[in-house]
C-alpha cells in the first residue's frame, strides 16, 4: 500500500530512491515532483523525510522533457547564484549569466547571448550608465505606482497605505535578488530562498546564521520590525547589568534540580521497567537502588560540567558580544 495515496500497488510500482529507504508509488512521486518543479523548488526532499532527492532519481521519475529541462535550469541557476562573481543580464526576457571576477575597477559587462549584447554594470547590475553613478535598486514593478496614471486626492492615502503593506510582504533575496513573499500569518523571520537556498533575516535582509536572533542586532525571531535604537541600547544595558543576578538565580535553581532530579527520574524509569518484567521483589528493589545510587554519583559531575561550561559561555556573550555592540 502506498503511504501517500493509500492504494494497493504491485511491488514494481515502488521505485527505489538513492537518498533514503522510503517507498511511494511512482504516480505519487511523479505528481509530487511536478508540483515541486513547478514551484521552482530545486532542493526537493523525500515526501516522508528531509533527505534531498538525488538529481538522477528526479530525472528518472520526471516523464515530461519540459519539466526535466526546467529542473536542470534551476540546478544551474542555483550553482551560478552561489558564485559571488555571477551577474545576470538585466535585459527583458534574457536569463544569460556572465561570470566575472575582479571587475570592480572596470565594471562594464556585455551579455554574451546571441542577439542580446546588452551592456550593464558589474556593481549595481543595472544597464550601463556611463554618465552617472550607480543607481539605487529598482522597485518591484508591481509595487511601483504608475507615473502616468492620474491619482485622485482622496485615494492617495489609501494607495500609499496599500503600497506600504505590499512592500512589507514582498522583499528581495539578498543573494539572488529573487522576489519572495511572506504571508502575514505570524510565522518567524527566518526565511529560506527557494531559488538559491539562502537563509536570511526578513527584517534586515542579511544572510544569517543560527545565532542571528540571539545577537544584539535588534532583529527578533517574531515581529514585523526590528527594535529601535533606544530599545536595543536599553536591552543591552539591562543584559550587562543584570547578567550576574540572572546567572546566579539560574545556577541556584539548576544545581539542585539536576543533582536530585536525575536520580529521581532514573529511579522512576527503572521502577516502571522492573514492574513490567518478571523480576522478583528483591531483584526489583536491587535494580532501583543501584540505579539511584549510580545517578547520585553521576549527577554532581553532570551539574559541575553544565554550570562550569554554561556560566562562562553566557558571561562571555554578555560581556563580549553585547558590550562590544553597545560600544559601537
Amino acid at each position: 500500500e502506498c503511504p501517500l495515496c493509500l492504494l494497493p500497488q504491485p511491488p514494481e510500482a515502488f521505485p527505489t530512491l538513492a537518498s533514503c529507504a522510503h517507498r511511494s508509488c511512482r504516480a505519487c512521486l511523479q505528481q509530487y515532483l511536478r508540483i515541486a518543479v513547478s514551484e521552482s523548488r530545486v532542493q526537493v526532499a523525500c515526501p516522508h523525510c528531509p533527505a534531498a532527492l538525488q538529481p538522477t532519481d528526479v530525472h528518472r521519475l520526471l516523464a515530461e522533457p519540459a519539466l526535466r529541462d526546467k529542473y536542470e535550469e534551476f540546478l544551474l541557476r542555483r550553482l551560478l547564484v552561489a558564485d559571488p562573481g555571477t551577474r545576470w543580464c538585466p535585459a527583458p526576457d534574457c536569463s544569460y549569466a556572465v561570470i566575472a571576477y575582479g571587475c570592480a575597477e572596470c565594471p562594464r559587462l556585455t551579455c554574451g547571448r546571441e542577439g542580446c549584447g546588452t551592456d550593464f554594470c558589474y556593481l549595481c547590475r543595472q544597464p550601463w550608465h556611463p554618465d552617472g553613478p550607480c543607481a539605487p535598486a529598482l522597485l518591484v514593478p508591481s509595487l511601483a505606482p504608475p507615473a502616468a496614471q492620474p491619482v485622485q486626492p482622496e485615494d492617495t492615502a489609501h494607495g500609499e497605505t496599500l503600497a506600504q503593506a505590499e512592500a512589507e510582504d514582498i522583499k528581495v533575496c539578498p543573494r539572488c535578488s529573487a522576489f519572495i513573499m511572506k504571508i502575514n500569518d505570524g510565522s518567524c523571520n527566518r526565511m529560506s530562498c527557494a531559488v538559491c537556498g539562502c537563509l536570511f533575516c526578513w527584517l534586515c535582509l542579511q544572510e544569517i546564521s543560527d545565532v542571528h536572533f540571539l545577537s544584539p542586532s535588534g532583529c527578533t525571531f517574531w515581529g514585523k520590525r526590528p527594535w529601535s535604537r533606544t530599545r536595543k541600547i536599553l536591552w543591552q544595558l539591562g543584559m550587562a547589568l543584570g547578567a550576574p543576578v540572572v546567572v546566579s538565580l539560574v545556577a541556584g535553581v539548576a544545581v539542585p534540580v539536576i543533582t536530585f532530579g536525575i536520580p529521581i527520574y532514573m529511579g522512576r524509569k527503572v521502577l516502571a521497567g522492573a514492574l513490567q518484567s518478571s523480576l522478583s521483589g528483591c531483584q526489583q528493589c536491587l535494580s532501583v537502588t543501584s540505579s539511584v545510587l549510580l545517578s547520585l554519583f553521576v549527577s554532581p559531575i553532570i551539574t559541575a560540567v553544565a554550570v562550569g561550561v554554561g556560566v562562562p559561555l553566557v558571561l562571555t556573550y554578555v560581556y563580549g558580544v553585547v558590550v562590544l555592540s553597545l560600544c559601537r
